[in-house]
């Protein structure tokens, strides 16, 4: 009986945390110095940043329980808007002559 109370309560807290966690995308970048991280679905900028993968996944996600923490759940929206994110390589062989001298083009 006792084991059967110990699993219906593990099972409530599991519930509860669950619909309290939020899931939140992250955007990862490595550039030479590091690595940085962003979140997507939030109405805030929160930024982290690391030497490795992990230490920049680990600082966005203090950030964003600070800001959380500071602002409230309403800083996340309810979904993301952002299904996927992809990187792609674009090819150009001039500069347009409308861009301004500022903008890159890889």
């Amino acid at each position: 009986m006792h084991l059967i109370f110990m699993i219906e309560r593990c099972l409530e807290k599991y519930l509860l945390l669950n619909k309290l966690m939020k899931h939140i995308k992250v955007l990862v970048e490595k550039h030479s110095d590091g690595y940085i991280a962003y979140p997507l679905g939030m109405k805030a900028v929160v930024i982290g940043q690391g030497d490795t993968y992990e230490e920049a996944l680990a600082d966005v996600k203090s950030a964003i329980r600070c800001h959380i923490k500071t602002f409230g759940q309403e800083v996340v929206e309810e979904e993301s808007p952002v299904l996927e994110a992809f990187v792609a390589k674009l090819y150009l062989s001039s500069l347009p002559s409308s861009a301004p001298s500022a903008v890159q083009f890889f």
